[in-house]
């Protein structure tokens, strides 16, 4: 096997100390930019691998901070990613990945692997069902945890999520406005934060307008665009003929929406249907989405930025820190149509 480069190696063929090759490698500013530029590309040049372990011994810090969510594959959860990522790497740390699926044993896998990691900190956006003793099992062995998305109870860790009450009575006060008394609510679940509190704030908003509550108006289960275009049937043939939806999440609206154009009838014209979140795709969808915008960026940003401070020895308060969310009135929603379904 080829040996190992040592730092002693680059400094001998630079002709400069270790010391100065050890701070170059870790964009120390003592070392001017240009000779770090020189010392890593010698570096690579003779295949030097920096040891973030060996470092880690030296400094207490791994540089890497765990983060674990459902489902990458919801935009969602890539958009409050993207945001913690743009602030790890203003901060040079390196963050490892886990989708959870909503399996606590999944998620206790991976915590127990950045543990033995020697992980700094981690972000998490817990599973359905997840005990407050696994998540505590990082804080208690010196790993802060933050929360995102979803808030857990027994738990008084700091958590960033939008208010979600608030953003679907604000979906549901927006049909009732336009003459709407028939509303449904597609998806979701009561298993999480976010699901409860979504269909509390669709309740509170019929009930705030006078309009009696009918759980056969409610469609729970679907998350994705899938789940929604299957949901249509559903929605379709109840027989309270509903004439708005408010949907879980952009994702389940899009998918509903699909479904009632297949079966002949305009959305946005015949029936109204409002998201939640604001994804990208919300804005460029036929019709266009009237949606909630849930601060997902921020909810990242916000997060990754409480993690740095507590591992930089100050943080702020522990407890639920809400992103109030805003309404983005669009296509899909429009005056109730006695002509139409």
């Amino acid at each position: 096997m080829a040996q190992k480069v040592k730092l002693s190696t680059i400094a001998e063929s630079l002709g400069l100390s270790t010391a100065t090759i050890s701070l170059a490698l870790r964009d120390s500013p003592l070392v001017a930019v240009d000779t770090r530029e020189k010392i890593k590309e010698q570096a690579r040049l003779l295949g030097y691998i920096y040891n973030r372990r060996a470092a880690s011994l030296r400094t207490s810090r791994s540089g890497i901070i765990g983060v674990v969510v459902h489902d990458i594959m919801n935009p969602f959860y890539g958009e409050i990613l993207k945001a913690i990522e743009s602030e790890l790497d203003r901060s040079r740390q390196t963050f490892i990945l886990s989708n959870h699926y909503d399996s606590v044993e999944k998620q206790r896998s991976f915590v127990e692997t950045l543990l033995q990691l020697g992980g700094d900190g981690v972000i998490m956006s817990p599973a359905i069902g997840s005990p407050p003793e696994d998540i505590m099992l990082a804080e208690e062995n010196g790993m802060p945890a933050i929360l995102v998305a979803r808030s857990m109870e027994g738990l008084d860790l700091p958590t960033y999520r939008g208010d979600d009450s608030y953003g679907i009575s604000l979906a549901t006060n927006h049909l009732i406005g336009l003459g709407h008394r028939t509303i449904a609510m597609i998806g979701g679940t009561d298993q999480t934060s976010t699901g409860r509190d979504r269909y509390q704030g669709y309740v509170n908003a019929l009930r705030k307008a006078g309009i009696e509550v009918d759980p056969e108006l409610r469609i729970p289960g679907p998350r994705t665009k899938q789940g929604g275009f299957e949901a249509a049937v559903n929605f379709l043939s109840l027989p309270q003929k509903p004439t708005a939806a408010v949907c879980w999440n952009d994702l389940v609206a899009i998918g509903l929406m699909n479904g009632i154009s297949r079966a002949g009838l305009t959305p946005g014209r015949d029936i109204s249907v409002t998201g939640y979140d604001d994804l990208e795709e919300a804005s460029i969808a036929t019709p266009s989405l009237t949606t909630v915008w849930n601060g997902q960026a921020e909810v990242g940003r916000l997060a990754a930025r409480a993690l740095l401070d507590k591992l930089a020895g100050s943080h702020e308060p522990d407890g639920i820190h809400l992103i109030k969310p805003e309404m983005r009135i669009r296509q899909s929603t429009g005056p109730i149509n006695t002509k139409g379904h």
